[in-house]
């Protein structure tokens, strides 16, 4: 049955755009460019080519080029390109100028997150709060979005035609939609903050870090839950809260929605309420893949955006996990250039600078449950410290 709906329904065909701005490593490009692959094959898009090009900032009219901005387009029309996605939010004027040049559908990276937000939000509050954050995206576009309309009309032509009565009114449909999607929301968080007070005094525990580094497997495996896991971005939407007691001692264990670079605006406000289990957290696990290239920088994406959430301080546990894809370039004995990033080895990295710093670490495989006990026992320190400073008499427990 899967081959006969992949028959029916064919992979759009992609091609992916991004500018290489002055005084950044082409590399780095390059790794942006495979999570955005990454996210167009989450979408069911399948890339077939990808453009870059050096320019000081991407260009206000049309993001990149005149002559790149043609050159994608006519290998777009060679080569039968459903859709060109852009890895920047484009404004509302680069969309339009984009689009009268590009013979295919164009993306930019806002919308493809939010697309894929919208696919796989599973509960009420979920939809509400993609659906908030759609409708927010949409409202500055609305204009591009009717003009082929009346380009098409032909009888009006004149500035207060039947297209811009159409924007207006559409304006304040969505306008009002807004508004009560945000009154939803204010209720639907008041519901979660009472049913947060019923649990008690428990100690809370969450789980955060980048989309797609494990946190859900981890979560299974301490909690022993069937929480929904898989190997595609934001698989995660909704916060999932369980029980768990180690050696009588009970606390609350969270899995939230990960995070990515350039996470849209919208998404990071429709979905604060919604991480308000990490701002309530007592301690964080912070869910790195050691195995991938970039880790570094998506630790760094990953802070900012508790800073953003307001649980920047929070006490940090870091789980370096995937341990077992974790793979480094041997280096030439001739070589005398300085190591590169690429070139350590596993036992390098532990002890490297975030091994000798103040923050707590641990290096696993969740998927071969490599040190998962290991993970188990200190999780339970930790906890068993917190809950003996909040209940001194209560220690008796444990």
């Amino acid at each position: 049955m899967k081959n006969a709906k992949t028959e029916e329904q064919p992979e759009k065909r992609a091609a992916l755009v991004s500018v290489i701005r002055d005084g950044q490593d082409p590399r780095q490009t390059e790794e942006y460019l495979d999570e955005l692959d990454f996210l167009a094959a989450t979408a069911d898009i399948c890339t077939v080519k990808r453009f870059t090009q050096r320019l000081p900032q991407p260009s206000s009219r049309i993001y990149t080029g005149p002559g790149k901005l043609e050159e994608i387009a006519a290998y777009a029309k060679e080569h039968e390109i459903d859709v060109v996605i852009f890895d920047d939010e484009l404004s509302p004027s680069q969309t339009r100028n984009i689009e009268a040049v590009m013979p295919c559908a164009i993306l930019d990276r806002t919308r493809l997150i939010l697309d894929i937000f919208m696919s796989r939000a599973q509960t009420a509050y979920a939809k509400t709060q993609v659906e908030l954050a759609n409708y927010q995206y949409m409202l500055p576009r609305l204009t591009g979005m009717w003009t082929h309309l009346e380009r098409q009309r032909g009888g009006t032509g004149t500035r207060g035609g039947a297209g811009e009565r159409e924007i207006e009114t559409d304006r304040r449909v969505i306008r009002n939609r807004i508004a009560k999607l945000k009154e939803d929301l204010v209720k639907i968080d008041r519901q979660m903050a009472t049913q947060r007070s019923n649990r008690g005094s428990l100690v809370r525990v969450a789980l955060v870090g980048y989309t797609n580094v494990g946190k859900s497997t981890i979560m299974n495996l301490i909690a022993k839950s069937e929480v929904f896991a898989e190997n595609k971005l934001f698989a995660t939407l909704d916060t999932t809260v369980r029980k768990v007691v180690f050696d009588n001692l009970p606390f609350l264990l969270s899995d939230t929605v990960g995070f990515i670079r350039k996470l849209p605006t919208e998404l990071v406000e429709s979905f604060k309420s919604t991480l308000d289990e990490v701002r309530e957290a007592d301690l964080l696990l912070h869910v790195v893949d050691i195995s991938h290239p970039q880790f570094e920088d998506q630790i760094a994406v990953v802070k900012q955006t508790l800073q953003e959430i307001g649980a920047g301080e929070k006490p940090v546990y870091f789980v370096f996990n995937k341990i077992d894809a974790y793979r480094h370039v041997e280096r030439d004995p001739d070589d005398l250039t300085p190591p590169t990033p690429e070139n350590r080895t596993l036992e390098e990295l532990k002890k490297s600078w975030f091994a000798r710093t103040d923050t707590p670490c641990i290096f696993i495989s969740a998927k071969e449950r490599i040190h998962v006990d290991k993970l188990r026992t200190d999780l339970y320190g930790m906890v068993r410290e917190i809950h003996a400073g909040r209940y001194p008499f209560n220690n008796f427990l444990y």
